[in-house]
């Protein structure tokens, strides 16, 4: 059983590793005032952010919820 939960909490971390680095950066400066307006001329891509947002909370609580079971079975 706790081989289960070990392989379900791996799958988790490297899922959340994933949809950390799929997120778009936060621009910040004078490359993100040029970046920002090339983005609300071609249209952004809110849909994926948001996705990626929701997917990375709902990973972190799992991975949090999963460690703490993990560290109470062992």
């Amino acid at each position: 059983m706790d081989t289960v939960f070990m392989v379900i909490h791996l799958m988790i971390a490297a899922g959340l590793i994933a949809a950390v680095l799929m997120q778009s950066g936060k621009s910040a400066g004078i490359s993100g005032a040029i970046a920002g307006a090339g983005e609300s001329f071609f249209g952004r891509r809110k849909g994926m952010d948001e996705f990626f947002e929701k997917l990375t909370t709902y990973l972190a609580v799992g991975f949090m919820v999963l460690s703490i079971v993990i560290a109470i079975m062992i």
